[in-house]
């Protein structure tokens, strides 16, 4: 093969290669983000002074799992700002409320059902509260980086609800 028979594979190549490109771009990669399966409940400011401890049952898929939470402060994200160069930055702060989580061997899109169960300071017992819903999926990262399912309730003195 001569001179021009090498340029015309080189030119076949960079535009094929290209060409490929153009059609069937690379996606960004997906972060290294492990996702826990856990059931994560919030107790709401109003009730925190109501709850003294917390026991969950979630059951799904007919496995159920049920555990003491150990519950600590939560907290609000308050933004701080952007630098003009466009670093921005934010702090937590206490919000009031106190949260939680259940551990699970694994957690899926199909229906849940939620017990709560406790007692309040003083050793009484707290009403039972049950909450039939869907965890929610979703793709933050893209639909080529998987799909990320999220359990959170809330619970307060009208009973469990299902974080939005």
């Amino acid at each position: 093969m001569g001179k021009p028979g090498v340029l015309l594979a080189l030119m076949t190549t960079a535009v094929l290669t290209s060409g490929c490109y153009y059609y069937y771009p690379v996606p960004p990669p997906c972060p290294m983000i492990a996702q826990a399966s856990v059931v994560s409940v919030t107790v709401a400011r109003e009730y925190v002074a109501h709850v003294g401890s917390l026991r969950l049952k979630a059951c799904q898929d007919g496995v159920c799992k049920e555990a003491p939470v150990e519950l600590s402060p939560g907290t609000a994200s308050i933004d701080q700002g952007c630098t003009p160069d466009g670093a921005c930055s934010a702090t937590a702060s206490p919000d009031g409320t106190m949260i939680g989580m259940l551990m699970l061997e694994s957690l899926t899109e199909a229906p849940m059902a939620l017990t709560a169960t406790g007692t309040s300071p003083g050793g009484s017992a707290l009403p039972v509260r049950t909450l039939d819903f869907r965890p929610r999926g979703a793709n933050p990262y893209g639909e080529h980086c998987g799909r990320f399912v999220t359990a959170s309730v809330i619970l307060d003195a009208e009973g469990l609800r299902q974080a939005v």
